[in-house]
């Protein structure tokens, strides 16, 4: 964590200073190495060591919570600094300056904070075992892994369906482009206090048992995108919509690694799991902005929106599906393991 953050800035000081735009490709190419191959396994698996095991729904949730505050708090002051330096060429260096100085502060803050040493797994197992090919094979034979691989793709392709929010308003509900920016930032102020909260949700009642609520949730919320028509009329219902579908996705981003956990994946190939779930889950980066495109494309207004929240409310049955086995076959035994007690 502590070499990409390092890395990350490293590569922002240069960027300050305008490259050509085949090297500013290249910067940002480099980018999604240092921030997402390097960091991301790392960080998700810190997480996981830092909580004992009946907390890691409150200890994601703060993870989520706590980027949802930091992305909001951040690109507030930083938006205040460029128009205060004057907006121009001189104010994004500075700006970007920043960005970079703060990931070389959080980096170090990693080395001296962070310990590689925490929790351990339980039972006859070597937790401390180094991981190579055969313990990526033995993840790769997991089933949990590939149904959390399908919650994640549920609730990742519903938050690529929360950025069309905005212009199914204006689009379809005929509101005015402000209306439609105020949903977008209302959505933000969401983020930190949904994962919050259904990160001690899950520790209470469960953490497949909050997925599985919140994949219902936001099911029932597709499909009334999909039944209603548009028109200034039923504003209030698009905005009620819109609150509850935002709620449930962020409880989602805040809790669907916990699952690691309850469905039993052993601590030590954490980052190996999570990158495998990642490279699925996170694939409606790939596939979304072209099924949107295509659709709203071919069918103009109303019902382009219907076709691709059909697809979406479609992407969270599956989910709601793959969460229900997560619940019945590995979390209730799993959790029976953990108390100490036979699974029911």
């Amino acid at each position: 964590m502590t070499l990409s953050l390092i890395l990350t800035g490293s590569a922002g000081l240069y960027f300050t200073t305008f490259p050509s735009y085949a090297v500013s490709i290249i910067i940002h190419a480099f980018w999604g190495v240092s921030i997402t191959l390097t960091f991301w396994a790392s960080m998700i698996k810190a997480t996981r060591n830092w909580a004992p095991a009946a907390e890691q729904g409150r200890a994601f949730g703060i993870l989520e919570g706590g980027r949802g505050i930091a992305e909001v708090v951040s690109s507030t002051i930083l938006l205040a600094v460029f128009a205060w330096l004057g907006s121009g060429d001189r104010a994004l260096s500075r700006v970007i300056v920043l960005f970079s100085a703060a990931n070389f502060f959080l980096g170090l803050l990693t080395w001296l904070v962070i310990s590689d040493t925490g929790r351990r797994d339980p039972g006859p197992e070597h937790p401390n075992e180094k991981v190579g090919f055969r313990e990526v094979v033995r993840v790769l034979r997991m089933p949990v892994v590939w149904l959390i691989s399908a919650v994640l793709l549920a609730a990742y392709g519903a938050y690529w369906g929360a950025y069309y929010f905005t212009p199914y308003a204006t689009d379809v509900f005929k509101m005015g482009v402000v209306f439609g920016g105020a949903i977008g930032v209302g959505k933000m102020w969401l983020k930190p206090l949904s994962a919050l909260a259904a990160g001690f949700l899950a520790d209470r009642i469960g953490i497949s048992k909050t997925v599985i609520l919140s994949l219902s949730v936001l099911t029932f919320s597709f499909a009334v995108f999909i039944l209603i028509p548009g028109g200034p009329g039923l504003v209030p219902v698009l905005l009620a919509g819109t609150a509850v579908a935002s709620l449930a996705i962020f409880a989602l981003r805040g809790i669907y690694f916990a699952l690691l956990e309850e469905g039993g994946v052993p601590l030590a190939v954490t980052g190996t799991a999570t990158g495998i779930v990642s490279v699925v889950g996170f694939t409606p980066d790939v596939f979304m902005p072209m099924v949107g495109g295509v659709l709203l494309d071919r069918f103009p207004g109303a019902q382009g929106y219907r076709f691709l929240f059909m697809v979406i409310a479609g992407l969270c049955v599956l989910g709601l599906a793959a969460a229900v086995v997560i619940r019945r076959k590995y979390a209730v035994h799993g959790a029976g393991i953990r108390r100490g007690k036979s699974s029911p």
